[in-house]
């Protein structure tokens, strides 16, 4: 099933907004943006839309609720205040980078108004949240609950060999397809945001699990199928939405709350640089173009590679 349904997420709203999320996501699809950028931009949209239908204290607001060129900046603020008090600074900021879109299409592409309500509106700042590494005792712990050699059991192992070994993004495991994987170089293809792509090389212990997935798999309903990773039952793909619900209920067996693949890509982050691996080579295998993301990953252990640090130089010991 697709992520982005417009059908979907346009119930409850007007038929100005509902051709106006049809008219842009046109727009969007011919730039080529990929279906997650294309969705979160959409949601917001049609977010903004049901909460000034629906929420909004703002008695002028029901002629925004039925047509965007009617939005104002105070709309927007007051929508934006509703977010951080309902969800949190994160998805507030999240919608503000999409409305942003949404009004700058309105205005440049559209011409249907003069001025984007954007255009004064500060970016909430989220309260940045440490995301904690999960370390090798753990990730072992989850690996012993797919002992065994049943289908399940196989193909569960090497997803999570892949995560940990590779670094990956939910998406860009749970999306590979069998012309992806190359196993002459034991080597995996990654999709990755922004149509970026890149290839990772993985070591003999997910080669191994990955072999072992792959026997099982000739023998499993739906291997005609070219995606890589099966349902246990009714000859359907795994997608990324299965595996994440996988990896929790993997976590909670091992006695693990918080188990989620983003982990795994902070842990390689964090052990690539505690190891001294260079910044650009990171950026390079987790799919990175900014400097700002090998700062943010692994920050959680950034103090315990700091005392490492501080213990190899001896500062303080030579005398």
């Amino acid at each position: 099933m697709p992520l982005l349904d417009l059908n979907k997420l346009s119930i409850g709203l007007s038929k100005t907004w509902t051709g106006y999320l049809r008219d842009w996501d046109r727009t969007l699809r011919s730039a080529s943006h990929p279906e997650t950028t294309r969705y979160n931009y959409l949601l917001a949209a049609a977010q903004l839309a049901r909460y000034l239908a629906e929420y909004s204290p703002d008695p002028d607001a029901d002629d925004a609720a039925d047509d965007p060129c009617e939005v104002t900046r105070a709309h927007i603020e007051f929508f934006q205040a509703w977010m951080i008090e309902t969800r949190s600074g994160a998805t507030a900021l999240n919608k503000h980078k999409g409305l942003q879109q949404f009004f700058k299409w309105l205005q440049l592409d559209e011409e249907d108004i003069d001025r984007s309500p954007m255009e004064r509106v500060k970016q909430p700042k989220p309260q940045k949240k440490l995301i904690a590494v999960i370390r090798d005792d753990d990730t072992k712990k989850v690996l012993g609950t797919c002992k065994g050699k049943d289908f399940v059991q196989l193909r569960d192992e090497a997803i999570i060999r892949l995560y940990y070994n590779t670094g990956a993004r939910l998406s860009e495991v749970g999306n590979l397809s069998l012309d992806d994987l190359s196993q002459d170089t034991d080597s995996v293809h990654y999709h990755g945001k922004g149509n970026k792509d890149r290839r990772v090389r993985y070591g003999p212990k997910t080669a191994r699990a990955i072999s072992r997935y792959l026997r099982a798999r000739v023998k499993h309903r739906g291997a005609e199928l070219p995606d890589l990773w099966l349902a246990d039952r009714g000859g359907k793909p795994l997608k990324p939405n299965g595996i994440k619900i996988m990896i929790k209920r993997r976590g909670l067996s091992a006695g693990l709350t918080g188990v989620h693949a983003h982990r795994w890509r902070h842990n390689f982050a964090h052990e690539w640089k505690r190891a001294g691996g260079d910044t650009g080579d990171l950026m390079l295998l987790l799919g990175w173009t900014s400097e700002d993301m090998p700062r943010h990953y692994g920050q959680s252990a950034a103090a315990e590679r700091a005392q490492e640090t501080q213990l190899r130089m001896g500062i303080g010991e030579n005398v």
